[in-house]
């Protein structure tokens, strides 16, 4: 393929990168969309060539568009300058990115996952909201773990809001899924601890004994871990709560779960 200017919505392609805002269009055609440059470059930074790149003209002649550009079509992607106008639909915001990628889905198979190959990792049950789910995807970055599983009934981690709270992670850090079934006869063989969180846990996370690898399972924003996922963990530790607020946001308890357990670890 090759590098064209587009200036109607009405073009199919520009169509169908709009359509990926729905999760019903993800799962059919395997696509995402990653928005702003920042991204777009951590991207192809990391191998992931774009099926499609979008930017605006004053974006052409910047040397990360650029080669992010000559990835795509080396790939047998396309390029496309668009207007502002297909911009702000394509990503639904009145200050849009100058650059937006497209770029194929990677789930991880948990019989791929090597426990060994990080100090700790992150399994979240029915987790609701993709700005937590893509916060914590960022976070397990940064603290060196070794990839998120994504356990039950979750939110999409390639939804346009999930892969923005990534700031690119998204295409670091490993994500599986699996039932519940298939997680807790998974859970088995982990070599190390599995330690879930408990408002009714009589430990707190400084004082757990964790060994590595250490796999953190949270539960979701309403209603914590359900008792089976509870049961199969090693050890329950509560965040301890010193002021009025009785919880804490899920992606910010699992951000001090991750570091209490690396903190130990490393």
């Amino acid at each position: 393929m090759s590098s064209r200017t587009i200036t109607s919505l009405g073009n199919p392609t520009v169509k169908a990168v709009r359509a990926l805002h729905m999760r019903k269009e993800r799962e059919e055609t395997g696509l995402f969309l990653a928005e702003g440059l920042k991204i777009v470059t951590e991207a192809v930074e990391l191998g992931h060539a774009p099926r499609y790149l979008l930017h605006g003209p004053d974006a052409a002649e910047h040397p990360l568009t650029r080669a992010a550009a000559a990835m795509t079509l080396a790939h047998g992607g396309e390029v496309l300058e668009v207007n502002r106008d297909i911009l702000e639909k394509v990503s639904r915001k009145e200050n849009p990115q100058a650059v937006v990628g497209v770029f194929r889905q990677t789930f991880t198979p948990l019989s791929d996952i090597e426990p060994g190959s990080a100090p700790c990792w992150v399994a979240l049950e029915a987790v609701r909201d993709p700005g937590n789910l893509g916060t914590i995807i960022r976070t397990a970055d940064a603290a060196g773990c070794g990839g998120v599983i994504l356990v039950g009934d979750c939110c999409d981690p390639y939804s346009v809001e999930g892969v923005r709270a990534t700031m690119g992670s998204i295409f670091a850090v490993p994500v599986a899924r699996a039932t519940v079934e298939e997680f807790l006869a998974w859970r088995r063989d982990w070599p190390g601890s599995v330690v879930g969180t408990l408002l009714t846990a009589s430990v707190n996370q400084h004082s757990a004994d964790y060994r590595a690898p250490t796999l953190i399972l949270m539960g979701n924003e309403a209603q914590g871990l359900p008792p089976e996922l509870a049961e199969a963990c090693d050890v329950n530790v509560k965040i301890p709560m010193r002021g009025r607020a009785d919880s804490l946001n899920l992606s910010v308890a699992t951000g001090i779960m991750i570091y209490a357990v690396t903190d130990r670890l490393l």
